[in-house]
């Protein structure tokens, strides 16, 4: 082998270019390697696979197990049990403050504002002045119509010596005896009587109208003092001192003030028609400022208009409220809470309500654990709970968010026990 070897080695050394053969043995060393990385890498593949299907044949199994399990338990329905419908509910409306009393005061006769003795915000005394006017006019008025009433008086005593002269000549013409004077002379005496007498009758006449004419004027002078019809306060004053007045209170005449009782206050409120035959007088009312105070008023309806507007369709209600420490003013936006009686009802969760096509339902849940689906008829809504007129009874079991895969008559088991029908 050695000198193999060494021919090799001598015919390199030649130049020769021949390659060496491989060693059989090399060859089948490498051989016996491959094969059993192959075994290997087979029996892995195989352990692997074997693996993967048992994995598989599990879950398959328990994916069986649980869909048994699934199609044989009853669905789960939350229930609430029914109950009576409150006997009143609350309503809360909007609502307006008002004086007890409230008059705009304006001059009853023509003159000139001497001088105003309050202003807004003065809390006044019932026949308090207020202020002065000066009535040139009218005192001129006065004066004349006086005068014109001593005349007529003076006129009245002239014609009464008249009437009494000419009743004595009569007398005497009248008694006389006959022969002495002649009938003319007699019924010209009574005739002069007669008309004495008339001329005294209107000149007293003419004293009463006079006298009538005085004491009316005389009336006009007393307004020459405002003053205050009833105790309140002044909320506005529209003169000045010098300002022209004039009588009346028509649309182009100006207000002199404005005055309020506030002792007591109004509340105005809109009563929809609908509840409007479920409220009377006497029933009580809470009245709520608007502000962030909270504060609270109690009282009743003390009265109402008794009819509807037929442009609103709203009846219109009053409240009255003490007011002796002037929390409350006049004109303030309020909220009125009314308790309104209602019908007898029924009341249910709303998630208890279905709608369908036949209209509103509720799944009752009898004893037996079965579904009944019934009509219901809808009195009122707040959000949370319902109030029904009809289709339920009170005590009876409801379903709460019902599944829509589940029919009339099915099973279901409850999911909360406590909420069931006992």
């Amino acid at each position: 082998m050695l000198a193999d070897d060494a021919d090799a080695l001598d015919a390199k050394s030649d130049g020769s270019s021949s390659v060496l053969p491989a060693s059989p043995e090399y060859a089948r060393s490498t051989g016996r390697w491959v094969t059993i990385l192959a075994l290997l890498a087979a029996a892995g593949l195989t352990g692997a696979f074997f693996a993967v299907s048992r994995i598989r044949a599990r879950e398959a199994f328990e994916l069986d197990r649980e869909t048994h399990a699934n199609v044989a338990m009853l669905p789960l329905v939350d229930v609430a049990t029914a109950q009576a419908g409150p006997a009143f509910k609350s309503l809360v409306l909007p609502g307006e403050t008002a004086a007890w009393y409230r008059t705009t005061l304006y001059s009853r006769v023509n003159g000139y504002l001497a001088d105003w003795k309050v202003d807004i915000g003065d809390r006044v005394k019932q026949g308090e002045i207020l202020a002065t006017i000066d009535t040139p006019d009218l005192d001129a008025q006065l004066d004349a119509a006086k005068a014109e009433l001593t005349a007529s008086r003076a006129e009245t005593n002239v014609k009464q010596a008249d009437a009494d002269f000419a009743r004595s000549s009569y007398d005497r013409w009248r008694d006389s005896p006959k022969g002495v004077v002649s009938d003319q002379e007699r019924e010209e005496k009574k005739a002069a009587n007669d008309s004495s007498v008339a001329k005294l009758n209107a000149a007293v006449a003419k004293v009463a109208v006079d006298q009538a004419k005085v004491d009316g004027l005389t009336t006009l002078t007393q307004f020459k003092n405002v003053t205050a019809p009833f105790a309140g306060i002044i909320t506005d004053r529209r003169v000045d001192p010098g300002d022209l007045v004039s009588s009346g209170s028509a649309s182009n005449t100006t207000p002199l003030f404005v005055i309020q009782q506030v002792d007591k206050i109004r509340v105005f409120a809109s009563v929809p028609q609908s509840v409007a035959a479920r409220i009377s007088v006497g029933s009580p009312v809470t009245i709520a400022t608007a502000d962030d105070t909270g504060r609270r008023f109690k009282g009743k309806i003390t009265r109402t208009t008794g009819s509807v507007d037929p442009r609103a369709r709203t009846m219109l209600v009053e409240v009255d409220l003490p007011n002796s420490d002037t929390k409350l003013s006049p004109g303030m936006y309020v909220r009125a809470e009314f308790e309104v009686a209602q019908a007898p009802s029924v009341r249910v969760p709303a998630s208890a309500i279905i709608f369908r096509g036949k209209g509103p339902q509720v799944a009752i849940v009898r004893k037996d654990g079965t579904i009944a689906f019934r009509d219901v008829s809808i009195a009122s809504d707040d959000g949370d709970f319902v109030d029904l007129a009809g289709g339920v009874s009170i005590g009876e079991g409801v379903a709460l968010n019902i599944n829509s895969q589940i029919s009339n008559g099915d099973k279901v088991a409850i999911n909360n026990p406590s909420g069931a029908e006992s």
